[in-house]
Parts: structure tokens; sequence; C-alpha cells
């Protein structure tokens, strides 16, 4: 055993199974932790302020003559409360999240640090336009690398997220068919490994969805395609590289297609952290495409923060961006189109109220100059690489979806399992039990059993072979017999197995006091 300076063991001792319970219920320096309303009381707070004096309501006696219910704390108990709970949480700052068509990756500091400068952080969208120069000055600089590594000519700014982006690129479709006169043109294609939103969306702008098949090697069936097309077809929503982590070849051909039967070309740009410095998407054909800024450019991800999801858009659906977006004056200064009528184009509406994404564009235009173009390609490449790592050391013990380099995310179907009793939920609970999120499971719904893994560009090598190492341990354990470890697993998680489709389906939404429990169940 290696012994530091001081003398003490420096590796960890193997994990005694036979270990005593502890009286207080905590293990080591994880401390047990209860619900906040078993924890607080309602008879208690935290402040201590005199009654208020000489206030008249304004509420026309609609105000509030009883409890809420709501749990007093003091402010120790509350914060501890909070830094227990996330101690039971994962986090790429704790490890590994190989979450397959999500980019979990690392957000650099830097980024986090320059969002919450003065004047970005306390910007508010009611200042007088003079006043925010700078945060106009930062959302024109934005716009204009977005639509330089896309080859576009247009960007809205203002949607918050990717399927609200998809909402836009699809709006801005609809406008320009209604535009010329095409009003007719609602069929939209849509490939079979599409993400969910995309059809969902489709429908949302009032569009029908026709589904195109897959071929074998996991692209889009170009003979089924062929014989979709038709002059009520609106467009396609394509995403390259698509969900299964595979560059679609025949883009070119499936772009000239679609403009040569009267469609345009959405594609999906959830992936577009694979190709970002190496391919602009504009030059295959693209009309519209929403760019996830948390997933390409580093910006807090999900729960982490507010997403934020710009479209650009072709010089053919450039006219139809929606309002508000920044323009140059003659006199050097920034302004915001913020009406239809002030508009050079012919914009489809408005989406939000305000912007509200100062922190998404700082950090992402953060993330591009620190970069630098070489930097965003190369993040590209090490994405890409790092999955067909992944990919070549594990294809021994667990079966690729499809023969092959894959893009920025290893995709596995279950076959691999067959007569081991073990199934992919089976094996990703296993995961959380060796200190790894799981891997996205089930998706895309084309492969059987599917395991998706997107490495992203964070991690190092050490990192990767740690996972891989763990992975093939997992695979081995599968295939041996050890049945147990996996159907019931995580052993070693907070919260063991759930009934996951019953807390789907009937979850429990509110917290219920132990007496009235107990009342409830004598009556």
């Amino acid at each position: 055993m290696a012994m530091n300076t001081v003398g003490r063991p420096t590796t960890p001792v193997a994990h005694d199974a036979a270990a005593p319970a502890t009286f207080s219920g905590a293990k080591g320096l994880l401390q047990p932790t209860s619900l906040i309303f078993e924890t607080g009381a309602i008879d208690r707070t935290g402040v201590d302020l005199p009654p208020v004096k000489g206030i008249k309501p304004r509420l026309g006696g609609l105000a509030r003559t009883s409890s809420t219910g709501n749990p007093g704390l003091s402010e120790p108990e509350a914060v501890r409360h909070y830094v227990r709970l996330s101690q039971r949480n994962y986090a790429i700052d704790l490890g590994m999240f190989p979450l397959g068509s999500c980019t979990m990756k690392h957000n650099a500091r830097l980024n986090e640090k320059m969002a919450r400068l003065p004047g970005f952080a306390d910007v508010h969208p009611l200042q007088p336009i003079s006043t925010v120069q700078g945060a106009l000055r930062v959302m024109d600089e934005l716009s204009h690398w977005l639509m330089t590594l896309t080859g576009m000519q247009a960007v809205a700014l203002s949607p918050k997220a990717g399927a609200h982006g998809e909402l836009c690129g699809m709006l801005a479709i609809r406008a320009a068919l209604d535009a010329r006169g095409q009003a007719h043109r609602r069929r939209v294609l849509v490939p079979e490994s599409a993400h969910g939103t995309n059809p969902a969306t489709a429908v949302q702008c009032g569009f029908v969805v026709d589904e195109i098949k897959a071929a074998p090697d996991g692209r889009v069936d170009l003979s089924d395609l062929k014989t979709k097309l038709g002059d009520d077809v609106a467009g396609i929503m394509l995403t390259n590289p698509n969900t299964c982590g595979l560059f679609e070849r025949d883009i070119r051909i499936i772009a000239d297609l679609i403009h040569e039967a009267g469609g345009y070309f959405y594609c999906d740009g959830a992936n577009f952290n694979a190709i970002a410095g190496a391919v602009r998407p504009g030059d295959l054909g693209v009309d519209a495409m929403h760019i996830n800024l948390h997933k390409t450019f580093s910006t807090p991800h999900g729960g982490g923060g507010p997403g934020s999801g710009p479209t650009v858009l072709s010089a053919a659906l450039a006219p139809f961006a929606p309002v508000p977006y920044v323009v140059k004056r003659a006199d050097g200064s920034l302004d915001l189109i913020e009406h239809e009528a002030d508009s050079d184009g012919e914009p489809f509406g408005r989406m939000v109220a305000f912007h509200g994404q100062m922190g998404m564009y700082t950090r992402a235009l953060t993330y591009m100059l620190s970069h630098g173009a070489d930097g965003i390609r190369q993040a590209s490449e090490d994405a890409v690489l790092n999955a067909n790592y992944v990919q070549a050391c594990l294809k021994a013990h667990m079966s690729p979806a499809f023969e092959g380099v894959c893009m920025h995310e290893a995709l596995f179907d279950d076959s691999w399992l067959d007569g081991t009793g073990v199934t992919t939920l089976d094996f990703a609970k296993a995961m959380i039990d060796e200190g790894y999120h799981p891997m996205t499971m089930y998706f895309p719904l084309v492969v059987h059993g599917a395991m998706l893994i997107e490495p992203t560009e964070s991690e190092s090598k050490a990192s990767l072979d740690a996972f891989i190492a763990t992975m093939t341990s997992l695979a081995q354990a599968a295939k041996s017999g050890d049945t147990a470890r996996f159907t019931g697993a995580p052993h070693h998680a907070p919260v063991k197995r759930l009934d996951e489709t019953r807390a789907a389906r009937k979850p429990v939404l509110k917290w219920t006091p132990p007496a009235e429990i107990s009342q409830i169940a004598a009556e």
C-alpha cells in the first residue's frame, strides 16, 4: 500500500460489505438527508422581522388567511439541506457524463467569469438602447461568427433552446412558402431516426409528417426519400451527423432533391459540435438550422442553466427571420429592430418578449474567441476521435450498431447481451454503482436496446481509459452469468431500483405528513 509523507495510506482499502451500520445514518462524510418538510417546521422561520405597520392591502379581499405549509429552517439548516442533496447528484464536475446526443461537456470557467461581468450579468431588457451598446455588440459579434461557421446569411438569436430553434426555422419555411403562394405545401419529410422534437415541431407549425425509412447502414434510405417527393412537400427535417452518430454521406444529393421538388432543407443542429469549424452546413444546401449554444459552445446544459438555440437561415429564408434582431446604424451604433413594420424583410412574427439570454451569448462568444477557428475545429475533431476510440476499444466486448467509423458518438445495440438475462436498462443501472452516469438508453429507436455513448472532447485519454475499463469489466461480468449484479442494481446509490413505469404514470408530487397517512390508513 502506498504511503504519503505523513504516513497515511493513499490507496483506498477494498469496500467492506460487512461494515456496521452507523447510529447517525451517515456514511463517512456523506450525511443523511431528509425531506425539507421533515426537517423544517411551519411554525418557525430563519428570520426575525417585526410586523409591518401601516400597510393597506391592495389584494381586494384575496389576501391569504392561512399558512402555505412551507417549512421554516434556519440559514445553516437550509444550506446544509441543499449541499447534502448536491452530493447525491451526478455532475460533469464530478465525473464523465457519457450521455449520447446530449453533449454533456465541461463548461470552461473563463466563460462563467465573463458572463458575470457587470453590464452583462445585470443587464435589463427594458434599458434604453444607448445604455446596452456593449451587450448588443456581443450579440452582433456572436451572430457574425455563427453565420461564418455555418455559411448562412442570417441568424435569429431569440429562440430559447433547440426545440424552440426548430420552431423558428420551420415557421420561417412556412412563411416563405406562403409568400410565394404555395400554402398547399404542408408535408414535411422526417427520417425515422430523427429526434422526437422534429416531427412534434413540424406538426406544431401546421405541417403533416411523412416518415423516411433508414437504410441498413443507419443513414437515410435514398430510394424511399425519392418516392416521398411531390408538389406538396414543404421540406425535410434531417440531423447531420444523424442520431446514430453517422454522417449522412448523401447530404448534397438529399438537399438537391428537396430543392428540385420545391421544398426547403431544415437541418437539426443538435450535433453541430461534431463538425463545427470543419463543415459549413450552408455549403451542404441547408436552408435553416438551429444551434444549441449549450451543447456546441459550452454554456450550461439543461438543468444547469437556460438553454439557447439560435437559428441560422439561408438567403432564401433570411427575409423571414423573426424580430427582434440587431442592426448597425450609419453612425456605427447598434439598434434592435423590435417591430415587423420597421424591418426591411418579411418577419414571420415574434417568438419571445425579450431575448433574455445574455449570459448564454456571452459564454458562447467567449468560448469562440478563446478557442479561435483552429481550436473550434480541433474540439470537433477531438470529439470524433474520442468517440471512435471508445467504439474501437469496446467493440470486442459489445456490439456496434453499424459497421465502420462513427462521428461524435458511439452507438451499440444489445445483441451482445443475448442469453445473459441482462437488459440495456440493467447494464445502465450497474454503471451507477461504478460511479458513472448511464449512457443514453433505447435511443435512437431504430436500434434495438440502443446504448448511445458520447464522450465529448472534454475527456482526456486517461479518463476514457478508465471508462472503457469499467465498461469492459461490466460486459465481462454480464457474459459470465453474474446476473444478480445487474438486475438488482444500483446497489450503492442513495435510492435503489425503482418501478420507473409506475413512477412516471403515478408520480407522487406532494408530501403528505405521516399523521395524515396514518389517518388515511385507519379509514
